[in-house]
């Protein structure tokens, strides 16, 4: 298991956890995207830490506690990139199983682009089938502007997914699995 303090030990920072959100970027959202996703996949408490394991990733009772307490409270934790993307590669070895080879390590910076492909693999979902689980949130994409969604950043036809996307692509991935 690698904890955050031994993922981040190559950081000459001294005081670490005061400079994270300058130097890597905490994506403030990471906390209610974990939520919905627990949510969606009807997660019980020791399921969220089991897959966090699943690619090398820890996570405490304690710490995924305030995790999903509310940002005002003063045991808010802010869930990094580094610990989200964690979760997700977690998430695609929960679904589909262990792949032969490395692993895929945990991104250090997250983009909802890649939050969108990592829960699309976890789910093994076509084009189609995105597309769909789109129009039950109200959200019509083509395929030509779906796959756009899901190219290298530096190809002329990439898009950038916006929040609204993604929380659309959660919402109806919500009605589908939970009716």
């Amino acid at each position: 298991m690698i904890s955050l303090k031994a993922t981040l030990a190559h950081i000459n920072v001294p005081k670490w956890d005061s400079y994270l959100p300058t130097v890597l970027g905490i994506n403030m959202i990471n906390n209610e995207l974990l939520r919905r996703l627990c949510t969606i996949f009807e997660l019980k408490n020791e399921d969220v830490p089991a897959i966090f394991a699943l690619n090398d990733g820890a996570i405490s009772s304690d710490e995924l506690s305030n995790v999903f307490k509310s940002s005002d409270d003063v045991n808010y934790k802010a869930l990094l990139d580094v610990e989200f993307a964690s979760f997700l590669n977690g998430l695609i070895i929960h679904k589909r199983g262990k792949k032969d080879g490395p692993q895929q390590p945990a991104e250090m910076v997250l983009t909802n682009n890649l939050i969108f492909n990592k829960v699309k693999i976890a789910l093994a979902l076509k084009a189609d089938e995105v597309i769909a689980i789109l129009e039950l949130a109200d959200l019509s994409l083509g395929k030509y502007e779906l796959s756009a969604l899901f190219r290298n950043v530096n190809h002329k036809h990439y898009r950038e997914c916006t929040d609204d996307v993604l929380s659309a692509f959660l919402k109806g991935l919500k009605i589908k699995l939970q009716g």
